[in-house]
């Protein structure tokens, strides 16, 4: 009897697991590589709607067009991963770019120290998110970066009058107008910046952390990591992003506008989405905010090549972050079933 009720039991539970791992492994790779594929099938359509898409120049075009958001959605990334947000990194693009241009410009300083300080009232200001979020035990992020987002902004248009800043030296221009051969300075940074974030996230305790807060904050601050001090150091690294956004913008346009960077917050915060990220915390990957963000690109320069106005492309921009925001609801029904 024994003998021969074994083999039944192996056959029935083995049956089910097979079925189980081919729809998991689907699902993996639907998260895994669906931006990707999604990309991909863009650029076809975009080939076969106009043929100049994929000539070199409008290629090297696409790609330094993209840096300034890949180097922002980067920023906004870290944010998100923890189940939070950071609706003022436009803001603190304009803020620190004006800080810049009163150094090197207005008082004809030291270039070198023009982008120091650039990047360090980035940090700062991120900085300041993360304390008024700790400190002040708000409910939630949205609340802090909503309210620096009109400081901040506020702040570039008194130190400026409302007046944009023109003729910045070459030194401070380099990263956003060079390129080495055919290929933007600027994209090269946007990968070396990625491939750093990417050990960052993944080979040290700290990102392992953030991934953690992301997935149950309470149960990573009772298994003992320092929740405050990683998310401080989240929206800082936040800031910093946003103001190495903007020393490629100043290099782009040779100036510093205290209006510059409205709603950049918005397409950053859709290519983390599109990439494969969750507003929900815990998910997402370097290189899928790099899709995103480069989906993004190809989107608004193939709209352009067909000549689409500026109002439509707000439209089609508008349906693609609802979509994406769809996509991860469902993705995350699906994963609890």
């Amino acid at each position: 009897m024994n003998q021969q009720s074994r083999p039944i039991e192996i056959e029935t539970n083995s049956n089910p697991s097979p079925i189980v791992n081919k729809g998991s492994k689907t699902k993996n790779f639907i998260n895994r590589f669906g931006a990707l594929f999604g990309l991909v099938a863009l650029c076809v359509i975009l080939t076969i709607l106009t043929p100049s898409f994929l000539k070199a120049d409008n290629l090297m075009n696409i790609a330094r067009q993209s840096s300034i958001n890949a180097l922002l959605s980067l920023g906004m990334l870290l944010p998100i991963l923890t189940a939070g947000i950071d609706l003022s990194i436009g803001s603190i693009l304009a803020f620190a770019i004006i800080c810049a241009g009163m150094v090197s410009v207005t008082w004809g300083m030291s270039p070198i120290l023009a982008i120091l300080v650039c990047l360090a009232v980035g940090a700062l200001a991120g900085l300041l998110n993360g304390v008024l979020l700790t400190k002040l035990r708000l409910p939630h992020p949205f609340i802090s970066t909503l309210g620096t987002m009109n400081i901040f902004r506020g702040l570039a248009l008194v130190v400026t009058g409302a007046s944009p800043i023109f003729g910045f030296p070459y030194t401070v221009n380099f990263v956003g107008q060079e390129s080495i051969g055919i290929i933007p300075i600027s994209f090269i940074l946007v990968i070396v910046a990625y491939i750093i974030f990417h050990l960052f996230l993944n080979r040290t305790s700290t990102g392992r952390y953030i991934y953690a807060i992301g997935g149950n904050k309470e149960a990573a601050r009772l298994s003992g990591i320092p929740v405050d001090r990683v998310l401080v150091l989240v929206y800082t690294l936040s800031g910093f992003m946003a103001a190495l956004g903007g020393l490629v913008l100043i290099g782009r346009t040779n100036s510093a506008s205290p209006i510059a960077g409205l709603s950049y917050e918005l397409d950053a915060i859709a290519a983390v989405i599109i990439g494969g990220a969750s507003f929900f915390g815990g998910v997402g990957t370097v290189w899928g905010t790099l899709i995103g963000a480069l989906i993004i690109a190809v989107l608004r320069n193939g709209l352009n090549l067909l000549g689409t106005s500026s109002d439509l492309q707000t439209i089609v921009i508008g349906i693609v972050i609802i979509a994406a925001v769809y996509v991860d609801v469902l993705r995350r029904k699906s994963s609890k079933t």
